[in-house]
């Protein structure tokens, strides 16, 4: 849960770097919140309102943190821009994603994989 959590406390961090872990975690508890409020939306005949006001909330903390996830690859977080591509944009930012982190420091900073305890990013 602290990956989730971590995510939102960074979210204005566009600078250093997020290792592969905490990324696909938070993606994990992303997509059970979501599922969750589709669930009650679909209860509540709300017409998917909670998912939309979760979306928007959430859009900024995944955003920096797919920014600090590029970094820590190597990669510039203007690669994030290739969200914008319809259909495959987002399956390549994903297969990038799951790609190691950069071996020791890079100019995003050190290796979170040596700052942090189980894979929670050093602030």
């Amino acid at each position: 849960m602290e990956w989730y959590k971590n995510a939102f406390v960074r979210f204005t961090d566009f600078q250093g770097r997020s290792q592969r872990e905490a990324f696909w975690m938070f993606l994990l508890f992303h997509l059970l919140v979501a599922f969750a409020l589709g669930f009650v939306d679909g209860l509540l005949g709300l017409g998917g309102f909670l998912g939309f006001i979760y979306t928007l909330i959430a859009l900024v903390p995944s955003a920096a943190l797919m920014v600090r996830r590029l970094h820590d690859m190597g990669r510039s977080g203007w690669f994030i821009l290739l969200a914008l591509l319809p259909g495959i944009g987002m399956l390549i930012l994903l297969i990038m994603a799951a790609i190691d982190s950069e071996d020791g420091s890079n100019e995003w900073g050190p290796n979170p994989k040596h700052s942090g305890p189980a894979g929670i990013d050093a602030a």
